[in-house]
């Protein structure tokens, strides 16, 4: 175990500034404090502590006793107080009661928003009055009701740090440009964090689908506005790799894209996982996936294997004609799917369930030259 009265002595002994019993008293408080009280390691206060000093436990005392009053556990408040140090030295209602007693009248209360305070804590740094309530209020009033603007909330708490004015200068952007209303409103409710960005950031998101050939007025320019805008340019091009270590040329890239862009949100390893699957058991071709890009995006542990699991018994079987369409056997409803191939055909063929649940399936194998699919 680390000797944590050393640690401060150590870290004291490397300030140039702490020379003095006077400085060195707060400062050895606030260590003291921060590691014993509010439970931070001794290094992670020695940077805090950098952030506040702690010249009387009084007021941080009072912090503490409302955290725990509110049902916060000792882990969450030292994940509160390692990330928003400030907070200790804070006047408790003004900068937190009067927090939390406003997201409880939106019906945000509880371990809910215990949670939401724990993972997102950047709420805690922002004013109530000057960025919550604007926030929520511009919500309110672009999404018509009341539920929606928390359902949203819930759905990317941070979009209360971003604040109104860059949620509404996006979406005016996005007007201009003559987005229809229903795609605005799908993307924000959907994909929230998309409209928090930079205005900038977000203006670059907005040529690079264009110059993806994804015009405004389709219904899938802002499912590619997301794609793009939710990741990086490195990851980005990584992604383009994949796909292009497979043989896709630019053309294929361009056609899936425009067909379906949210395939891109797929990771980096779910694209190896997927090619190498679908083309070497699954039998499909590269124009199948070029063609239908969303395959990526179906789960092949609880999904795609234990459909093609049953499909293989049923060819095996007699039941299904070799040449079965994969690709749309694949893209079905889990209901459309155990109708046509699980219901009709659980008499003739009962071990069809346990070839549905075992997830055996090892490839088609020589069925591969004469299975067809899209």
């Amino acid at each position: 175990m680390i000797d944590s009265t050393a640690c401060y002595v150590r870290y004291i002994g490397t300030l140039t500034s702490v020379d003095s019993a006077t400085s060195s008293k707060p400062l050895s408080v606030t260590l003291s404090y921060l590691t014993n009280t509010c439970g931070l390691s001794p290094h992670r206060a020695a940077t805090v502590s950098k952030r506040v000093l702690i010249r009387s436990t009084d007021k941080a005392d009072l912090v503490l006793q409302l955290l725990r009053a509110n049902g916060f556990t000792k882990t969450q408040i030292t994940t509160i107080i390692s990330n928003v140090p400030h907070l200790i030295l804070a006047d408790p209602k003004k900068t937190l009661q009067h927090k939390i007693a406003y997201f409880e009248s939106l019906g945000i209360a509880g371990p809910e928003l215990r949670n939401i305070m724990c993972v997102h804590t950047g709420i805690l740094k922002v004013s109530l009055k000057k960025r919550i309530l604007p926030t929520i209020d511009y919500l309110r009033v672009l999404l018509k009701t009341d539920e929606d603007a928390i359902f949203v909330f819930k759905r990317f708490p941070p979009i209360i740090a971003c604040g109104a004015e860059v949620i509404s200068s996006n979406i005016c952007t996005l007007r201009a440009l003559g987005v229809p209303e229903p795609s605005i409103r799908r993307l924000i409710v959907t994909w929230p964090r998309s409209l928090s960005f930079r205005v900038d950031i977000f203006g670059d998101a907005i040529r690079e689908a264009k110059e993806l050939g994804c015009e405004p007025t389709s219904k899938s320019f802002i499912y590619a506005l997301n794609s793009i805008v939710s990741m990086s340019k490195s990851k980005w091009e990584s992604k383009r790799k994949v796909l292009m270590s497979f043989g896709w040329s630019e053309r294929d890239f361009l056609m899936a894209f425009r067909a379906s862009p949210f395939f891109m949100t797929a990771s980096e390893k779910k694209m190896k996982q997927s090619m190498e699957f679908y083309l070497t058991k699954a039998c499909l071709q590269l124009t199948d996936l070029v063609r239908r890009p969303l395959l990526f995006k179906i789960s092949l542990e609880r999904t795609v294997i234990p459909r093609c699991s049953v499909l293989e018994v049923l060819m095996s079987k007699g039941l299904i004609n070799k040449n079965v369409d994969v690709v749309l056997a694949l893209s079905m409803t889990r209901k459309r799917f155990e109708d046509k191939f699980l219901a009709c055909f659980k008499e003739d063929c009962p071990e069809l369930i346990q070839a549905y649940y075992a997830k055996t399936f090892q490839g088609f194998g020589k069925k591969c030259l004469s299975i067809k699919s899209l």
